[in-house]
Formats: C-alpha cells, sequence, structure tokens
C-alpha cells in the first residue's frame, strides 16, 4: 500500500502539473480563432470594432485576466465541459469527441495491442531459437520494417492499394451511401475503410517490439537462474515462458504503457493521410484553426490517458517484480 500510495502521489501531482501547462500553451500561440475569422471577412471589404467583438461573443474567445480565465478553465475541467469549438462552430467541444474517440481507439488501440502481444512472442521465440532462421528472419525483417516513418507507409498503401488495385477505400471511416449504426453492414463497411490505416500502424510498429523483447530475452537467457532451470530439466517453453520472458517483458511492458496511453492522441500522420475522422484528424484541424477549447480537451484527454497508463504499468511492475516495491 506504500508503494501504491506514493505513486498515486506522484500521479496527482503530475497531473495538475499537465493540467496547468495545459492551460498556458494554447494561449503562447501567436493570433486567435476571432483574427482567423475576422482576416476571412477583410477580404471582402473593412471589418469594424463592432464586428470584432460580435465575432468574439459569438466564438465565446475567453476574456478578463489570465487568473480568471484559469479558474474559469479548472471548473470546466471537473465539469467536463470545455465549450463550444471555434473551428466547428456551433458543436460543442464533447460532442465532437465522443464521436471521434470511439474510431482512434477501435483503430491505434486493437492495433497496438496487436502489435504488442504479436512482437513479444515473436520476439522471445527469435531469442530462444537464436542463430536459426527464426531469429534471423524476424529480427532483419523487423529492423526493416521499423525503419519505415509513418507517413511514407500510409502514402505508399494509399497508393498501391488504394488507387491503383482499388483493394480497399481511400479516405475516411465509412461509405457515404452508409448509414452509422450497430448494423453487420456498417461494421464491415468500417472495417474495410479501416484495414489500410491498421496496416500502416501494425507494419511500422511491429519490427519495434520484436527486435526490443528479442534483445531482452537474449540478456536474461544468461542469468544464472535460467541457467540453473535448465540444469533442473524444465522443458524450454517453461524456461522460455515462466522465467525468461517473464523479466525479459519489463522494459517492453514500459513502452507498451506509453504507447496505450498515447492511443487516445490517435495516430496524427496516418489519421490526416487517410482522412480518418478520429482524435488525430480531430487534433490537426483544431491546431490549425487556433481552437483553443479543443485543443485543450484534446491535450488534457491524451495527458490523463498516459498517465494513467504509467500509473497501472507501475502497479504491474510491482506485480510482475517483487524489487521495485522496496
Amino acid at each position: 500500500m506504500k508503494y501504491i500510495a506514493g505513486k498515486l502521489g506522484l500521479f496527482v501531482l503530475t497531473l495538475w502539473a499537465a493540467v496547468t501547462l495545459n492551460f498556458f500553451l494554447p494561449r503562447l500561440m501567436p493570433g486567435s480563432p476571432a483574427d482567423a475569422a475576422i482576416a476571412k471577412l477583410s477580404q471582402n471589404g473593412p471589418v469594424t470594432e463592432a464586428t470584432r467583438a460580435a465575432i468574439e461573443a459569438q466564438l465565446g474567445v475567453p476574456d478578463g485576466s489570465l487568473w480568471e480565465q484559469y479558474l474559469a478553465y479548472l471548473r470546466q475541467v471537473v465539469t467536463l465541459d470545455f465549450g463550444v469549438s471555434y473551428t466547428f462552430y456551433p458543436q460543442t467541444v464533447s460532442s465532437m469527441v465522443s464521436t471521434a474517440l470511439p474510431y482512434t481507439i477501435i483503430l491505434v488501440g486493437v492495433v497496438t495491442i496487436v502489435a504488442f502481444i504479436l512482437g513479444t512472442l515473436i520476439g522471445v521465440a527469435a531469442a530462444w531459437k537464436r542463430g536459426t532462421w527464426l531469429d534471423s528472419l524476424p529480427t532483419l525483417g523487423g529492423s526493416f520494417m521499423s525503419t519505415f516513418p509513418y507517413f511514407w507507409t500510409a502514402l505508399l498503401l494509399l497508393f498501391f492499394a488504394g488507387y491503383v488495385l482499388h483493394w480497399f477505400p481511400t479516405t475516411g471511416a465509412y461509405s457515404a451511401t452508409t448509414t452509422p449504426a450497430f448494423t453487420p453492414a456498417f461494421i464491415g463497411d468500417a472495417l474495410l475503410h479501416a484495414a489500410l490505416p491498421a496496416l500502416t500502424i501494425l507494419v511500422t510498429s511491429l519490427g519495434g517490439w520484436i527486435i526490443g523483447m528479442r534483445n531482452a530475452m537474449i540478456n536474461t537467457l544468461g542469468d544464472d537462474y535460467v541457467t540453473f532451470a535448465e540444469a533442473n530439466g524444465l522443458r524450454g517453453g517453461t524456461v522460455a515462458i515462466r522465467y525468461a520472458a517473464r523479466n525479459a517483458i519489463l522494459p517492453n511492458l514500459t513502452g507498451f504503457g506509453l504507447a496505450l496511453g498515447g492511443v487516445v492522441g490517435g495516430s496524427i500522420l496516418v489519421e490526416q493521410v487517410f482522412g480518418y475522422p478520429g482524435i488525430g484528424y480531430l487534433l490537426f484541424n483544431a491546431v490549425i484553426g487556433q481552437d483553443y477549447p479543443l485543443m485543450q480537451a484534446l491535450f488534457l484527454m491524451i495527458t490523463v490517458s498516459v498517465l494513467v497508463a504509467n500509473f497501472l504499468v507501475d502497479i504491474l511492475y510491482g506485480v510482475l517484480d517483487p524489487r521495485t516495491r522496496r
């Protein structure tokens, strides 16, 4: 309990710092949403002060001192009320986030978990059979795949599998003729649209999990307790999984916690290339449109998800490795 209480105290302190930083960062950006709207209007003629005031009132641009804005922001965080989006006015921030979040969690979350499980198992097999083709093939393949950036792989798949071969749709989360509903037709159409973004994330992230687990596993196989387990006549699978892999997975588990926490943030480049309406796509448009309420809500959600994932990984560390509780 003392170990958990310490981690919980650090979590609360880090959360407050992140919430405060999330308030100041958008306000350090030059310009404002009202300036962007007025710049568009000024192309048709001069804009009066009354028009500017009306635009600011319509968009709900913050007024008052910085301290008053900070207190109002904290109240919004507690009540999860982030107001109206500037870019997608008059839609509320909460409705937009709730619409985009399921697409990102299903796409990035599921693919991240699948990539971690596959990469870990392949890494264990490669280390246990080191020096054979079961080691060289995944290692070379993983190194080769991990060198490609997300957006480059996305563009290749989009061009060949989408435009040349016409195997998959090239944009969106579902067809324009499909009505979103929990029906087999919609689910099949959504899965078809998610195939290329999911394949992009899987291909570019799988190699890192394979190589990381393989290297950690090889170092663990040289420890005395593994040699002692083999000398006792235990089966190879038991030694590999219950002795070596259990300790070798700890560094990968840290990376998995960070990756899982980043799921909520989506994959901005992949979602942008495929026009996939997830959190990453929404965040990109919020930054371009200087949408303070939407940016603050998304940054806060991403930060909290990363902190919660790290907290859970710390607790899991204490379960898997009792030495961390000392």
